[in-house]
């Protein structure tokens, strides 16, 4: 379509100006850069996409320095540090403040490489196809690999996303254009929505809380989308892992090996994305998922039951909307 066509020849020709500036300065930091080769982490492959990841990637949110203003430096090292571990998914959103801005200042020249994934929380296709345009050039791309409905809570949503002018329309006009590559659809508030989303529509991911608390809350998402996402070979992605550091709290888990190891191990989950602090905390982070090893079905029973004390405080991001 020509409104199409144009968009695609507006967003090549300035994302080229832009990002080739940043891949320069970028390319000519790296050469000075004397880091190890980086081990590797498990890899998975994400569905019916085929592409195969690491189970860890790096999200883009959270209150860490890659959602926070003024404070680029600290999110140019936490991203390059990611590059550097082996990191190849990331994780972001136009509402994460500054994220896709921090992260096309550093990812331009690895891009090939990247599986990078971004959203919209627009339900109709105009509003939808606005948001793309600016993600694109914040992130300085010209193609996303996975672009996906942010936080979608109700059916009543689903029916506006699903309309002649809905957010699906643009969806499937940028995959035609090659603007993206794969559809997803997050949410974290009510599964019964997820999973029909999933039934309505053949997307090929899905983002969702995973973790020890989930089978405690009284509509939890493992045993309500998971079977729908194995039945349709959609790629899982787990978020909310740590539940925010909330699952470490007196009488809950020991540590981020358990909360890890238990979304990880969940059958049909492919990989989990979270948001780190510090280099450091990254650091820890995949080192642990370097080690991971599915876990027993005992040892995932004791993980869940050392959370049913903490369980509301720890999915206090259900009641987001």
């Amino acid at each position: 379509m020509t409104e199409g066509k144009t968009r695609r020849n507006f967003l090549i020709t300035s994302i080229a100006v832009t990002g080739g500036i940043v891949a320069t300065n970028a390319l000519q930091q790296n050469t000075t850069n004397t880091a190890t080769p980086p081990a590797t982490m498990p890899e998975r492959v994400l569905g019916r996409t085929e592409v195969k990841l690491p189970i860890f990637g790096l999200g883009g949110a959270g209150q860490t320095p890659l959602s926070w203003e003024g404070k680029e430096g600290d999110a140019a090292a936490i991203i390059q540090r990611a590059l550097e571990l082996g990191i190849r998914y990331f994780d972001t959103a136009p509402s994460y403040g500054p994220s896709e801005d921090y992260l096309g200042k550093v990812l331009p020249p690895h891009r090939s490489k990247l599986f990078l994934a971004s959203k919209t929380d627009k339900r109709d296709r105009d509003g939808a196809w606005r948001e793309l345009e600016r993600s694109l050039k914040r992130l300085n791309t010209d193609y996303l690999d996975l672009w996906q409905l942010h936080h979608v809570s109700f059916s009543e949503e689903l029916d506006t996303i699903f309309s002649p002018s809905g957010a699906i329309k643009a969806l499937e006009e940028a995959i035609q254009q090659k603007l993206v590559r794969f559809a997803g659809i997050t949410g974290h508030h009510d599964p019964q929505v997820i999973a029909e989303g999933l039934r309505r529509y053949p997307f090929h991911t899905t983002l969702i809380p995973v973790n020890a608390a989930d089978k405690h809350h009284p509509h939890p998402f493992i045993p309500v989308v998971l079977p729908v996402a194995r039945e349709k070979n959609v790629g899982v992605i787990a978020m909310k892992v740590p539940a925010y550091g909330r699952l470490f709290k007196s009488g809950g888990l020991t540590g981020i090996e358990e909360a890890l190891g238990y979304t990880l191990s969940q059958p049909g989950v492919h990989c989990c994305v979270i948001a780190a602090e510090t280099v450091a905390q990254l650091e820890n982070n995949v080192k642990i998922v370097r080690a991971f090893v599915p876990l027993k079905e005992q040892e995932l029973t004791a993980i869940a039951q050392a959370a049913a004390n903490i369980w509301e405080d720890s999915t206090f991001f259900r009641a987001w909307t």
